[in-house]
């Protein structure tokens, strides 16, 4: 198992089996990272924001949380949390949303666009990737639903440690607002821990 960095405002894509462990890291604190997952296999079934909030009842997601695909079929579980802030109401951060926000025709790095380009050498296309899981992400839900965007409350070295559920195609990303992640855009870091053999086998 080696870690992996993401270098601010880009993103990366990778496979899972069923049992592997993702550990999403946050190694200076404060940054969000976008993360979104389909079913390998058919590469139809993407996860499910609404699936989710609806089968755990909540909107804020900690350890013991499934987080399911469109089907209902479970895609990850998380197993290990040491920030506890997460959001699963915001879509990814798009160029179309940076140019609303500030009345231009600027380019400016987005998560959806770093999605794009790297799930797409697994045939995925840019319709099929919804809401992601925005792991240090804090939205804070106020009167009457509203909802706003605060810095992240993950200190350095904050993670989150996920299960896979079955066999997955998974984007990451280090958000690329600076808006969501205090003023300015971290690295993130990851790694990957394979299931032993023995401990599949015995599945």
């Amino acid at each position: 198992m080696s870690r992996i960095r993401i270098a601010p405002q880009q993103g990366v894509a990778f496979e899972l089996d069923r049992g592997d462990s993702l550990v999403v890291i946050d190694p200076l604190g404060g940054q969000v990272a976008d993360l979104f997952c389909l079913d390998r296999q058919s590469r139809r079934d993407a996860l499910s924001s609404g699936r989710s909030i609806d089968y755990n009842e909540t909107v804020r997601f900690g350890v013991g949380h499934v987080l399911y695909g469109q089907s209902g079929n479970p895609m990850l579980r998380i197993v290990e949390d040491t920030c506890g802030c997460h959001d699963f109401l915001v879509t990814p951060c798009s160029l179309q949303m940076f140019q609303m926000m500030t009345g231009t025709t600027d380019f400016h790095p987005s998560c959806l666009d770093n999605l794009v380009t790297h799930l797409a050498p697994f045939g995925i296309e840019a319709h099929q990737i919804g809401t992601t899981f925005n792991v240090f992400m804090n939205v804070p839900i106020g009167e009457w639903g509203r909802i706003s965007v605060h810095p992240p409350v993950s200190v350095a070295g904050a993670s989150t440690r996920f299960e896979a559920m079955m066999d997955l195609v998974v984007g990451l990303t280090a958000c690329s607002d600076e808006g969501s992640n205090g003023g300015s855009c971290k690295p993130i870091e990851y790694e990957i821990e394979k299931r032993r053999v023995s401990d599949r086998a015995s599945r």
